[in-house]
């Protein structure tokens, strides 16, 4: 019986660097297609670092979401090396003790100003 070798996603390397022109080119199609949309979502360094800081995170997915106020928004969830979210993770508090706590999601945007709507006039 002959045993294949199954290849393992690695999903530390999904995402790749674009060049400036590329983004501009996506983000100017996005906003022609939908100019009623919102333009962009921002996530701060802090809750970025905490979130890539839980054990085995080694990436982010990002949900589409609508929150409290009715407003589109992105909800960001650490993953794990098999690609799944990280709803639940395992911690020993101060006095030793085992305990299954909630994963850190995150969502907000930040509505503030943006180059490439600086560029691009929206």
């Amino acid at each position: 019986m002959q045993k294949e070798l199954l290849a393992k996603k690695d999903y530390s390397a999904v995402g790749e660097e674009i060049s400036h022109e590329m983004a501009a080119d996506f983000i100017k199609s996005y906003a022609n297609a939908y100019p009623d949309e919102v333009k962009h979502f921002g996530m701060g360094k802090i809750i970025l670092e905490k979130m890539l800081a839980q054990p085995g995170c080694v990436g982010m997915r990002f949900y589409n979401g609508i929150n409290e106020k009715g407003e589109k928004t992105l909800v960001y969830v650490g993953i794990d090396e098999a690609g799944n979210d990280i709803v639940k993770r395992t911690m020993v508090d101060e006095e030793g003790n085992v305990a299954i706590t909630n994963g850190l999601i995150s969502d907000r945007n930040d509505g503030e100003w943006s180059l490439f709507g600086w560029i691009f006039g929206y």
